[in-house]
């Protein structure tokens, strides 16, 4: 199996995919992290100051002026009353919610990127490891080495699952290492509150409610956001099982990641649709404690479903690639 593994290694090694990647990783923080110095730069030219207060106590002002005006759709509202409660919860008990420091960033970067920019490099990166085998030719002289199929379908499915711990270390690392030249490099115990319970009918709950250091909430955002790449991964696995044609296997992964954010948006009047795999990417969401798009879905529901998604996934994938015939 070792060998398997280091076989597919190389093959992906000599694509360069992943510095391709690692290259586009970089760029993308670059420019978030200059777009947020830039912001630092604006709040003291028109406030004077970047105290935390001052710039949360204006955020609600701002949000309770848009509560009072007409017009504004029912779910919107739902969400604006709970973003001014959790950021009144916050200024009341004198907790900054955005400490800046580079584990901040890598936050952020991680609770926005983990339904899209995250599956979209896995996809880029693991897309065609079973189509690229007919697009090369090499399928035929794969399949007649003297190991099992199953074997060699497993040994892709680990790599995926490596790929996907190298690119969440990664991006860890130049999300941190960059960030960190304008935001500094501390904040890693900074207190950070968790809890907040918000249904999607509304209802907002503090009783739950405590304080974590950044790096704990951290390592569990990273966490989450491994699941959903690794399912990504695994999905991204049978498509490319099922189809021949690389460009093919990306389109409709893309598609995948593209209708969760669109149909997040309708999902309360489609309440059958908290069982998609692609509704139920947003994890971090449910640290931060905003509200899921339809009621009843929370975090062990959507683990739940995610696992189930991807062992169908892998399962069908075994299946079919163990009985193909190969011509």
């Amino acid at each position: 199996m070792v060998g398997l593994i280091h076989n597919e290694f190389v093959k992906i090694h000599s694509k360069k995919r992943f510095l391709v990647v690692t290259v586009i990783l970089v760029m993308l923080v670059a420019m978030f992290t200059y777009a947020q110095y830039r912001e630092i730069q604006s709040k003291i030219e028109k406030q004077g100051t970047v105290d935390w207060r001052v710039e949360l106590q204006q955020k609600i002002v701002d949000q309770q002026n848009r509560l009072a005006s007409s017009g504004i759709q029912e779910e919107f509202r739902q969400f604006l009353e709970f973003d001014l409660k959790q950021k009144q919860y916050y200024l009341d008990h004198d907790i900054n919610p955005n400490y800046p420091g580079a584990p901040t960033f890598v936050l952020t970067f991680f609770s926005q990127g983990i339904s899209v920019v995250l599956p979209l490099f896995i996809i880029i990166l693991m897309a065609d490891i079973v189509s690229g085998e007919y697009n090369d030719g090499t399928i035929k002289t794969l399949l007649s080495r003297p190991v099992k199929r199953w074997r060699i379908l497993m040994a892709k499915w680990l790599t995926v699952l490596l790929y996907t711990s190298m690119l969440i270390a990664t991006t860890v690392i130049v999300c941190y290492a960059i960030s960190g030249i304008v935001l500094g490099y501390d904040g890693w115990t900074a207190p950070v509150l968790t809890g907040f319970q918000a249904s999607a009918s509304g209802e907002f709950s503090t009783e739950f409610i405590h304080s974590l250091p950044m790096w704990e909430y951290l390592l569990m955002s990273v966490g989450l956001a491994w699941v959903v790449t690794a399912v990504v991964g695994t999905i991204g696995l049978m498509v490319s099982v099922l189809v021949k044609n690389t460009a093919t296997g990306i389109g409709a992964m893309m598609a995948v990641l593209i209708a969760g954010p669109l149909l997040s948006s309708i999902g309360s009047s489609w309440t059958s649709a908290k069982y998609l795999v692609n509704l139920n990417f947003d994890l971090i969401k449910y640290l931060s404690g905003q509200a899921p798009p339809i009621e009843g879905m929370t975090l062990p529901f959507s683990l739940s479903i995610l696992g189930i998604w991807s062992v169908a996934c892998l399962a069908y994938a075994f299946i079919h690639f163990t009985r193909k015939d190969v011509y």
